[in-house]
């Protein structure tokens, strides 16, 4: 009997043609891959630790947050020893703060909890399953929301974070073209419960916009993927001239030298100022105001002092400061 060749992953090809785009990760010495145990993250470690044999190391955060989760541990080990592939767990409390949601508390500590653990690892990058479904889905939530440019540019392809590199080379493959190899292949992972609670905005979309969509508009995530990435282009080259307009103005910025900008350019070299040097990301309510306290400061005696995030923007004598939460 002649045995069918095996079906190629997807992943491979996916994550060929991203590290194409990364020389210095041609031949790493170790590579992580977020492994939640799911189908994605499944996938992609698999296409991982073939392109690296034994040089990659499954990282597992276990948020605590369900009752589920200790199964998906429990999954993940047993995965990795079928297959031979390094894991590390770590378990985090991603309990959310008073006015944050759970969502952005469980991906803010996830993220720092890879970081952390890659670095321990040593590993050159954290591999993230996230794809073409996961990039629709980020763009249609920052529309609903009226996001800017940075919102509507969605997932970056690359980027740092904790001082550790993360990648998602998945962004053009869709959610059931990965389960369908899975499936055909008989590799085995979990599906997270929480993924069909609509109470979350995002499975809302997933669950009404994302079908409608495609009723509609069959093929709309490379058309969704196309938009992020013309956002993303745009966004840089408004970063590019904010760093033009901060060396003029200084940073943190004389009101003087702002003053002679066109109010778009204020906008955005602000936005640029406050998001490279405190981390901090004003609303379009609190930006308007603080355009118009600049306009009116004419005087020595007009202060400024305006709550922008968790902290306030504030005259300090011809300049404006940002001062944080004490």
């Amino acid at each position: 009997m002649i045995m069918a060749a095996p079906l190629p992953n997807p992943c491979e090809q996916a994550l060929a043609q991203w590290c194409a785009c990364e020389p210095s990760l041609a031949a790493p010495s170790r590579m992580a891959v977020a492994y939640s145990a799911g189908a994605d993250s499944t996938a992609l470690l698999l296409a991982a630790w073939q392109r690296w044999p034994d040089r990659v190391v499954a990282l597992h955060v276990h948020h605590g947050l369900q009752a589920a989760a200790d199964g998906f541990e429990s999954h993940a080990r047993g995965f990795c020893l079928q297959h031979g592939i390094e894991l590390r767990v770590t378990r985090v409390d991603a309990a959310h703060a008073p006015g944050q949601s759970p969502e952005d508390a469980a991906r803010v500590m996830r993220y720092l909890t890879l970081a952390n653990m890659a670095q321990q690892a040593q590993a050159a990058c954290v591999l993230l399953g996230q794809h073409a479904d996961d990039q629709a889905e980020t763009l249609l939530l920052a529309l609903s929301r009226g996001a800017g440019l940075p919102g509507l540019a969605a997932m970056p392809e690359r980027f740092e974070r904790h001082g550790v590199w993360f990648g998602r080379p998945l962004l053009a493959l869709t959610s059931q073209s990965l389960r369908d190899w899975l499936r055909d292949s008989g590799h085995a992972f979990v599906d997270d419960p929480s993924n069909s609670d609509q109470r979350f905005t995002r499975n809302r979309i997933r669950a009404v916009l994302m079908p409608a969509w495609e009723a509609c508009f069959p093929g709309f995530r490379a058309m969704l993927a196309r938009s992020a990435r013309h956002a993303a282009q745009a966004q840089v080259l408004l970063d590019d001239l904010a760093r033009l307009d901060l060396a003029e103005t200084g940073s943190p910025p004389l009101i003087r030298s702002l003053q002679r900008l066109t109010p778009e350019r204020q906008a955005n070299a602000l936005r640029h100022w406050l998001r490279s040097s405190a981390g901090a990301a004003a609303s379009a309510a609190q930006l308007d105001e603080l355009l118009a306290q600049i306009a009116h400061c004419n005087t020595r005696g007009h202060q400024i002092r305006l709550k922008v995030a968790t902290g306030f923007v504030v005259r300090d004598g011809e300049r404006l400061r940002y001062t944080p939460p004490i």
